[in-house]
């Protein structure tokens, strides 16, 4: 066996493959991981599938010899081992009805390889390896399609009965930059989408927005393969958008929105997940009010009002989707906020000898200033497109300068916290009151613009108010 690729093979799935052999059975790799391996790449799951052992068998090996043991389709014996590894029988499945679960699957460890393989999507996932001899079993070519980056169906028999696998196309496409051949184009182009549910859609459109280098691959097949017409006609209105012409003499708004994507997906290395999610979703979405507000004025195109008119239209399709909040990050708000605000940091440059730290304070209140920055860094280099002369190409002044400052101010992450609390009027002697929350929001207005630095003085605008609006109410 190749070393590289045996040293990236857990130490628990070579004992699992000894056992196996030893009750006169075989396990192989299938599916991704086998496929990541072939590339140089280090599998982030892994997928046994194990045959000549009966179902009984096989889960009593697998209780012997790990601690938990998951049955994820008992009837068909597929189970879940730790985290990263699935360990199943081969199976055949059949349609049996409407939706992305209408399936009846069997599980028998008697079928052949080429039989239980069939049943995969695309030959670049139906490649099996021997993790003790290193063998490659290949029965329909995936190994060449995968040299010649191309997404080949296994069987263009069964590849229609599951709806999902359109998406899944797009996001492989981008992931390993395949081109999909056009039979296979075909075959999605005719498949009716409606079936899915928002969260297997959501599972999709996450691998593509987060695990490929080049999101924008990915969403041109969408196009292509018809998914964004029955899915995402937020996405479909883009194209042929005019887009102002000083930006892209040769583009639309959806190009521009490829290119942005693209920028956006270069700068999330360091976010944690919901970050990473809610930039992606906020440069895919940041001009979807274009399509409504795009107007030929004074002899170019314009779309003003574009970043109000997009955040409705933002939260149709993030309501479709099901995206809400993630690991308790609200990924539906930010985003929201990011698509309203997406052209303030250049506003902010171009008043910069004007704009007071408590404009800069008051935007933090409303979004997270340094998303917001590589929003806007994104936005504007995805107007250097390749066909626009370098001479013109946008710098990221603006940005650079917008976000010295939020972080001088310490505001890049969030909104500075209120000085004064209710709690603080009731320790000064004051009996809660309606008029506690004017206090307060008035005392923090004054802490935004600056006019109060410390607790103390908080306290003692917030005695002087407080005092003073009890009088206007007694008279």
């Amino acid at each position: 066996m190749n070393l590289p690729i045996r040293r990236k093979i857990p130490e628990k799935i070579i004992r699992l493959a000894e056992r196996v052999r030893s009750e006169r059975g075989r396990a192989l790799l299938v599916g991704g991981c086998v496929r990541d391996l072939l590339i140089g790449l280090e599998p982030k799951d892994w997928d046994v599938e194990v045959y000549g052992v009966e179902p009984e068998r096989l889960r009593a090996i697998l209780d012997e010899m790990f601690q938990t043991v998951d049955s994820v389709g008992a009837s068909f014996a597929v189970y879940k081992v730790d985290q990263d590894l699935e360990v199943s029988l081969p199976r055949r499945e059949s349609k049996k009805g409407r939706g992305h679960r209408a399936f009846v699957i069997e599980g028998d460890p008697s079928m052949s390889v080429e039989e239980a393989t069939r049943r995969r999507d695309f030959t670049i996932n139906a490649i099996l390896m021997d993790p003790l001899s290193g063998e490659i079993i290949d029965p329909f070519g995936g190994r060449a399609d995968l040299e010649a980056r191309i997404l080949r169906v296994v069987s263009p028999k069964t590849f229609p009965e599951d709806s999902l696998r359109v998406l899944r196309a797009a996001q492989l496409a981008a992931r390993y930059q395949l081109r999909i051949e056009p039979e296979t184009i075909r075959l999605c182009q005719a498949m009716d989408l409606s079936d899915l549910p928002a969260e297997r859609i959501w599972g999709e459109m996450e691998k593509l927005l987060l695990r490929a280098e080049q999101p924008s691959i990915g969403l041109q097949y969408l196009v292509e393969l018809g998914a964004a017409h029955q899915l995402f006609p937020e996405i479909e209105a883009l194209i042929g958008c005019p887009q102002d012409p000083e930006w892209h003499p040769e583009g639309d708004v959806f190009t521009h929105t490829l290119l942005v994507v693209d920028r956006a997906r270069e700068m999330i290395a360091d976010l944690d997940r919901p970050r990473q999610v809610t930039l992606m979703l906020a440069a895919l979405c940041h001009d979807f009010g274009k399509p409504s507000t795009t107007v030929f004025s004074e002899g170019r195109w314009r779309s003003p009002g574009h970043d109000a008119a997009g955040v409705e239209t933002t939260e149709r399709f993030l309501d479709r989707l099901k995206i809400f909040t993630l690991d308790g990050y609200n990924v539906r708000a930010q985003t929201l906020a990011l698509v309203r605000e997406h052209l303030r940091p250049g506003e902010f440059y171009k008043a910069r000898a004007s704009i007071s730290d408590g404009a800069f304070r008051r935007l933090a209140r409303r979004c997270e200033l340094e998303l917001l920055y590589r929003l806007s860094k994104a936005d504007t280099l995805g107007r250097n497109a390749p066909w626009v002369p370098r001479e013109r190409w946008f710098t990221t002044e603006a940005q650079d300068w917008f976000i010295q400052r939020a972080r001088e101010l310490d505001v890049a992450q969030k909104a500075p916290p209120p000085l004064l609390l209710g709690r603080h009027l009731i320790e000064m002697g004051f009996q809660p009151s309606p008029l506690f929350g004017q206090v307060l929001r008035e005392v923090y207005e004054m802490q935004l613009d600056g006019r109060i630095q410390n607790l103390d003085e908080a306290k003692e605008a917030g005695r002087a108010l407080l005092i003073r609006l009890q009088e206007e109410a007694r008279r």
